[in-house]
């Protein structure tokens, strides 16, 4: 049976996660996730959704990318204004 690379779990429904730089089996999302999901540059939280990135940086939400300088505040409003026009 596969174990989950994170908790050590031996699951027969086990999955996969393959990305261009590492994979991972794991028997949960939530492991996954502790796994492979960046962090927010500024509160550390792990980032679940699509997030904003900007100059490398990753952020949860646009109020945290707005903290993090003002290059990456105008990226985040430009970001959140394309997401309202959709």
């Amino acid at each position: 049976m596969p174990t989950c690379d994170v908790c050590g779990n031996d699951y027969d429904k086990a999955f996969t996660v393959s990305m261009p730089d590492r994979s991972g089996t794991f028997d949960s999302f939530e492991c996954a996730i502790h796994a492979l999901a960046p962090r927010c540059g500024h509160c550390d939280c792990r980032i679940v959704g699509h997030g904003v990135e900007n100059d490398g940086h990753y952020y949860c939400c646009a109020h945290c990318a707005e903290h993090s300088g003002p290059s990456t505040a105008a990226y985040a409003a430009c970001a959140i204004g394309s997401e309202r026009a959709s």
